[in-house]
């Protein structure tokens, strides 16, 4: 296929993750960095006719208003990553980015996350008013850009999620629900719904409901398109999806797994809130039964250190039995940069959703549960048996 314009949309623009990825976006198409971090880069992922760095356009919604370059400084100043002259060298693109993102809405995200916002025109009356509004913006992004598609990325705060028994089964309950004046669905379920509508490709990078429900999974093949998620896997569930398969193997058995968790960002903050943050803990806890085939006692702490800024510690105890009965242990320490481990994956995601839309394909994207927490579809946990997906569909889709 010939380059063309492809887009990319970001919920939560000026948050660290988007800003990090934007840069990163700019300084590979300017080739001022190498590949490392970016799994598009390696085989047989780099073998497809995926979109190059230069060929998109970069929007979003924000409930902020904050300028990506002064997000990005703030990221270099406050939590010491990037390089100065890196930072200098991409500014001037992120002041043309800054004039396509619009203002977010705010639809059943909570209290913690509706303190965050500073931008106007985020209080829809209706969630119909909400969908006109997402997709109005969506269609001028595409048509002022010229683009072929466009893909649209969730990177924005945590919701709480709602009670399950509001979530809809079929898509027409999913729009009888949009069109009810009281409608339950949160905001990153209004903006899957209306990029799905639109025949756009939906990757949910946060634990928040999004397209979980199985009444958008209908919509999305309904209207012949694709989505993904949820919750990028970046750290500690990384080594729990890799390292549990590994004890299911040996036939060694995990009695307890402890994580500990701090860090001082944006999202810690959101999710110091309780009903935020029990919506990143069942992401967190869900896999170790599925690996291990059975439940070990288990305990996750997320918890806000401010002074800790972009850097994230997880500290994992693992209790296990061995042979004869012995009682051993495994601990874990993983430091790492939220936004620097995350970034690449919401890049590597927007590409090879592209590349999933212009092949046809449509519902949920199973193959690329190795990013995520909670993948969307039947897909297996252990990273190994991820992975080996990932490649299958990768080799099939030259």
């Amino acid at each position: 296929m010939a380059a063309s314009r492809v887009g990319l949309w970001i919920i939560g623009a000026r948050g660290g993750v988007a800003v990090t990825a934007i840069a990163g976006l700019v300084a590979q198409r300017l080739g001022l960095v190498d590949a490392t971090g970016l799994t598009t880069a390696l085989p047989p992922l780099c073998d497809l006719p995926l979109p190059a760095w230069g060929d998109f356009r970069v929007g979003g919604h924000d409930i902020r208003q904050a300028p990506l370059a002064d997000e990005l400084a703030r990221l270099h100043r406050d939590s010491r990553i990037l390089e100065s002259q890196l930072v200098d060298a991409v500014a001037p693109e992120l002041a043309a980015i800054d004039r396509e993102i619009r203002p977010g809405i705010l639809w059943k995200v909570g209290p913690r996350i509706e303190e965050l916002a500073d931008a106007p025109g985020q209080q829809p009356s209706t969630a119909t008013a909400a969908i006109e509004q997402i997709q109005a913006d969506l269609n001028a992004f595409i048509q002022r850009n010229e683009l072929e598609t466009a893909v649209v990325v969730n990177a924005a705060s945590t919701e709480a999620l709602p009670p399950e028994d509001t979530w809809p089964a079929t898509a027409a309950e999913l729009a009888e629900q949009i069109a009810a004046s009281d409608c339950p669905l949160p905001a990153s379920t209004l903006y899957a719904a209306a990029a799905l509508d639109l025949g756009l490709p939906y990757v949910n990078f946060t634990p928040s409901l999004g397209a979980l429900p199985r009444g958008v999974d209908e919509l999305a093949r309904q209207r012949g398109t694709c989505y993904a998620g949820r919750d990028g896997k970046t750290g500690e569930t990384l080594m729990k999806s890799v390292l549990a398969p590994m004890f299911a193997a040996r036939n060694l058995q995990v009695m307890s797994w402890v994580g500990h968790n701090i860090f001082g960002n944006l999202d810690g903050r959101v999710l110091d809130d309780p009903a935020n943050k029990a919506t990143k803990l069942k992401s967190k806890d869900a896999l170790l039964g599925e690996i291990l085939g059975y439940a070990p006692q288990t305990h996750i702490s997320i918890e806000h250190i401010a002074s800790l800024g972009d850097w994230k510690t997880a500290w994992d105890h693992i209790h296990f039995r061995g042979f004869l009965g012995v009682p051993m242990t495994l601990q874990f320490t993983w430091q790492g940069c939220d936004s620097a481990l995350a970034a690449p994956l919401l890049l590597d995601l927007a590409r090879l959703a592209i590349h999933a839309r212009r092949r046809g394909e449509a519902g949920a994207l199973t193959f690329l549960a190795s990013f995520f927490k909670s993948p969307a579809g039947d897909a297996p946990q252990g990273f190994g048996d991820q992975l080996r997906l990932l490649h299958q569909w990768a080799l099939g889709a030259k």
